[in-house]
């Protein structure tokens, strides 16, 4: 057998040579690294006497093998692009880093097939659990394969008919605080555009929008209620729809980053100021909201919170140690800028 050497020239010590300088089987060495067994203490001494000697290094890759694992976790994402999911995958790497997992990102481009290929691919092992995001809450197939799928962790978003641990931000709160912001602004002509009308974040951000509205108890007219997918392109028909109206609205409450972005393009092409024409509330905060001429007020989600639990959730799935699922429902907050005024007379 050719002998392993590392960069320096020396040879690279193996699981059988530690059990030969402790005077110990292959097997029960293995199973100490392992932590599967109990050993005396001057036998993990002579152990961990024998591995230091030898700069022993455990191979990773053998040890997830024995131990049925791959230590790695996958993310499912719609849109890598989008700054949101990338600020959410960023906190999720970070996460997992601490706890000694790798990551695979699975961006999918709102694709149901694909989605349904990762949750075969965690079928097969390739990875032991997974994190999933999805804009296709409404799709029967995909309930059915996270059904089946087992160590899966809903984030941001639940799926219709799924029982799976979940995380996602409070959107109904952050709906509600963004509306009630431009109704104390004095705004009595609202108009509301947010994401597809089959995911629950969707209709949680317009029922607070609502809930907001008749929570003040004025006389406040609801302008339009606009969903699409959660999309510049979307908030760019949006926005040409409700300056086409004989009375537009004074103020706007934009359901994602995306869609305020697709917004404020058709707002200067049309000579549209955002605060004294037409105030603006966003949701999300993820991309650079502060740096825009005015920086624009939003609701701001919690998203290093929600990636660290969503992988301390996964890891309790991976262990077995949640008997039952649940939803956590993390708080947001709004961020008051420049882009709410009180409206023109």
């Amino acid at each position: 057998m050719i002998e392993k050497k590392d960069a320096t020239g020396r040879k690279i010590a193996t699981l059988k040579d530690v059990a030969e300088a402790c005077g110990l089987s292959i097997a029960t060495v293995s199973r100490y690294l392992n932590h599967s067994i109990k050993l005396p203490k001057a036998t993990t001494d002579r152990i961990d006497a024998a591995i230091a000697a030898l700069s022993y290094q455990p191979n990773p890759h053998a040890r997830s093998l024995s131990l049925g694992r791959s230590e790695t976790i996958g993310l499912v994402v719609p849109d890598i692009s989008n700054p949101y999911f990338a600020h959410l995958a960023a906190a999720v790497e970070r996460a997992a880093s601490e706890f000694g997992l790798g990551l695979v990102l699975c961006p999918t481009l709102s694709r149901t097939e694909r989605e349904l290929d990762y949750l075969s691919r965690l079928s097969r092992r390739y990875v032991d659990g997974l994190l999933f995001i999805t804009n296709n809450g409404d799709d029967p197939a995909l309930t059915r394969a996270l059904q089946a799928a087992g160590t899966v962790v809903l984030v941001d978003d639940d799926v219709d008919g799924t029982i799976a641990p979940t995380i996602m931000a409070d959107s109904e709160q952050g709906g509600f605080l963004a509306t009630t912001h431009l109704i104390e602004a004095g705004h009595r002509n609202l108009a509301y555009v947010g994401g597809p009308a089959g995911l629950s974040s969707s209709r949680n951000r317009v029922a607070g929008f609502r809930r907001a509205i008749a929570e003040s108890g004025l006389n406040v007219t609801i302008a339009a209620e606009l969903t699409g997918q959660y999309s510049s392109a979307h908030g760019r028909e949006a926005a040409d729809r409700l300056l086409a109206l004989d009375q537009p609205p004074t103020a706007v409450f934009a359901a994602s980053d995306e869609i305020v972005l697709g917004m404020l393009a058709v707002f200067k092409q049309r000579g549209v100021k955002v605060g004294p024409d037409i105030s603006v509330v966003a949701f999300d905060d993820a991309g650079p909201l502060d740096l825009f001429d005015p920086p624009l007020t939003a609701i701001r989600q919690p998203v290093a919170a929600m990636g660290r639990l969503a992988v301390e959730r996964v890891l309790s799935l991976i262990k077995g140690e949640i008997r039952r699922p649940d939803t956590e429902i993390l708080p947001v907050e709004l961020i008051i800028r420049e882009s709410v005024k009180p409206p023109r007379i």
